[in-house]
């Protein structure tokens, strides 16, 4: 990772943690989960409202670390009004980006991303890669009618 790549993590990671965007409770949410890491106790609740198969609205509350927090506050952003099917599809990336084994692989889609690259830097610290994915997989388990996240 170059240390432009570094910086940008740090102030963005900083940034989503100061000023979280869509941090709060979403009272007529039509879907809700709720994540938790047992090795670190970062705990995150997901409430969306779907209709007609579009994100009308996305939000987060729970306690975490910096990467947990950052990253639920980066997804409201990416999801907000975007159709179920892309939100799914962005999940997918983002599994892949913080996961692939190889780096050219996690790599290919990175300026297809935008803020959300950020949480590259995770990579280079296996043990914060559960943070910054808790809030992608309370994401998919809300979606698909599952109260509690899956943390593969």
């Amino acid at each position: 990772m170059s240390w432009d790549l570094r910086d940008l993590y740090q102030e963005t990671i900083l940034d989503h943690q100061k000023h979280p965007r869509g941090k709060g409770n979403l009272p007529d949410a039509t879907h809700s989960a709720t994540g938790f890491n047992p090795l670190c106790g970062d705990k995150v609740t997901i409430q969306l409202r779907i209709n007609d198969g579009k994100i009308d609205e996305i939000r987060f509350d729970g306690e975490g670390c910096a990467i947990c927090m950052s990253s639920a506050s980066m997804m409201t952003v990416s999801l907000q009004g975007t159709p179920v099917s892309d939100a799914e599809d962005l999940f997918q990336r983002i599994q892949k980006f913080l996961t692939a084994n190889d780096e050219s692989a996690a790599m290919e889609d990175i300026d297809s991303l935008g803020d959300l690259a950020a949480l590259g830097g995770v990579r280079r610290l296996p043990v914060r890669i559960k943070c910054a994915n808790l809030p992608w997989h309370t994401f998919n388990s809300a979606v698909h009618g599952e109260q509690n996240a899956k943390t593969e």
